[in-house]
């Protein structure tokens, strides 16, 4: 599990045959989990400056592998103990966003980004979302749209300040919305939710 607070931003050094090599502060251990641009990996080796994880076929299928190019925002997953800030992040990317505007304002920048239309119905004004691993605010819900307005500090600290219009990100959808959707569309279907659904619910407390 995740927070949506990014540790550091690291520097890829190659991107190939699934195996993505970064160049980082952060020293991980073997077999840790770590986000990379808000997608949960494996760690599966380690270096004296850096490290590399692998990246399953359903990840691929999801991602865009433009965003393993450059810098990326990495995050290590919570420890027992540690404090939790930020919001529930699974680090199971749900689909990809597009950069649709950019618009500075007084103290921020606003960003609109379209996601599939599918998606939508788990991204709730005010609510919590997560774009390239970054915990953040919705503002606003359109049809296909979202709005975000991102303070100078996240700019600063976060590659969102690099974002331009065509831009693809990653989205996680807030883990409480997508459960209760599913819940209701279960009901609506006259069906009830699966022990499964339930224990994963109750796992959350």
């Amino acid at each position: 599990m995740f927070t949506g607070l990014i540790r550091e931003i690291a520097t890829v050094k190659s991107y190939h045959n699934n195996i993505l090599a970064l160049q980082a502060r952060y020293k991980p251990n073997l077999g840790d989990s770590i986000a990379v641009n808000g997608i949960c990996l494996t760690v599966t080796k380690v270096y004296n400056d850096g490290f590399e994880v692998e990246l399953a076929d359903e990840t691929r299928s999801i991602i865009d592998p433009n965003r393993f190019k450059g810098k990326v925002h990495i995050e290590p997953a919570m420890a027992m103990g540690d404090k939790f800030e930020g919001h529930i992040v699974q680090g199971h990317v749900d689909c990809l966003g597009v950069v649709k505007s950019i618009t500075k304002k007084e103290n921020g920048v606003d960003y609109i980004i379209q996601v599939p239309k599918q998606y939508i119905a788990y991204i709730v004004p005010k609510g919590s979302i997560t774009i390239d691993g970054v915990s953040l605010t919705v503002n606003e819900v359109g049809k296909e749209t979202f709005r975000l307005t991102i303070i100078p500090h996240t700019i600063k600290e976060t590659l969102i300040g690099s974002y331009k219009v065509g831009t693809k990100v990653h989205i996680e959808t807030d883990l409480f919305a997508r459960y209760i959707a599913h819940i209701l569309e279960n009901r609506a279907a006259k069906t009830s939710p699966s022990w499964e659904d339930i224990e994963k619910i109750q796992s959350l407390y």
